[in-house]
């Protein structure tokens, strides 16, 4: 019987990592946290992980984030990954956050690393960060305690957070979308839509969608199972479909895009805006729960 051949990523890729990427650094880290404790920690026993987040190897790691190697690798990878500079594309979302949100949700969090964005950016806003995978969670928390940052980090799934409904001023989604199908990815905008507060902002930070149609190559080298189906749909559509009005997508240098939408004001305070008063738009007026 033939033996599966290597991918792109494994053949090329994976190669030039391991020359850029401290590996005895990592392993320290790895030994300096208590996983057991952490992951029990940060789980949620009523968390039920979509199948397809169990059976998708995301990042070519075996059991996809629900393991210590993918907690402590993604950060070093995705610095590389994202040009011209990962900081930048991040702050591209946090920038683009309008007044001063009492409360902003980062679906999708992963290690934390936009999270901690927007609590700088944001110190006096109750920040939470929530993921499917504790393992992630507790390298985000870990780096929240490093920073010396207030962050509440949950496990959830982004798709039914259990989160009260309008509770959130900013709800946003970093780097999510192109791993998940795009069934999960309007689920997850439709959850968004009803805990954002009336004139609440949603964001999304993601692979460039019209760059992955014009170089399928891309997608070929990295191999995220969903990057191609990402690839052929429209954010913005999404947006429109969950309800979201407003919409629109920027490029964020080539590779990436930031897709905003706002949650429409109730009819009331509608007439009640003047013609060309476009303050509403940006500052959200419902209480947070």
């Amino acid at each position: 019987m033939a033996t599966q051949s290597k991918t792109l990523f494994e053949q090329f890729l994976a190669p030039i990592f391991s020359h850029l990427v401290d590996r005895d650094a990592l392993l320290r880290l790895r030994d300096s946290i208590d996983w057991e404790a952490g992951v029990a920690q940060f789980t949620n026993p009523q968390v039920v992980y979509p199948n397809y987040y169990k059976d998708s190897n995301f990042h070519g790691i075996k059991n996809g984030y629900l393991n210590i190697d993918a907690a402590i690798t993604y950060d070093p990878i995705t610095h590389y990954v994202l040009p011209p500079g990962e900081t930048w594309v991040r702050e591209s979302l946090v920038k683009a956050i309008k007044g001063e949100p009492r409360r902003i949700l980062d679906l999708g969090c992963g290690t934390g690393t936009t999270t901690l964005m927007l609590k700088r950016r944001f110190p006096q806003s109750e920040v939470v960060g929530l993921d499917l995978s504790p393992q992630m969670l507790v390298m985000a928390d870990y780096k929240a305690q490093a920073a010396n940052l207030a962050v509440t980090f949950r496990h959830g799934n982004a798709m039914a957070t259990g989160l009260p409904a309008a509770s959130f001023d900013v709800v946003c989604a970093t780097l999510l979308f192109h791993e998940t199908p795009p069934a999960v990815a309007k689920t997850i905008l439709s959850e968004a839509f009803r805990l954002l507060t009336p004139g609440g902002q949603m964001l999304v930070l993601d692979g460039n969608q019209r760059t992955l149609r014009a170089a399928d190559w891309l997608s070929t080298i990295f191999e995220e199972p969903f990057i191609r189906d990402y690839g052929q749909g429209n954010v913005d559509a999404w947006l429109g479909y969950a309800g979201f009005e407003r919409v629109r997508t920027e490029d964020v240098f080539w590779l990436n895009q930031l897709s905003y939408g706002r949650k429409p004001l109730p009819v009331v305070e509608r007439i009640e805006q003047p013609e060309g008063d476009r303050s509403a738009e940006t500052v959200p007026l419902g209480q947070p729960a």
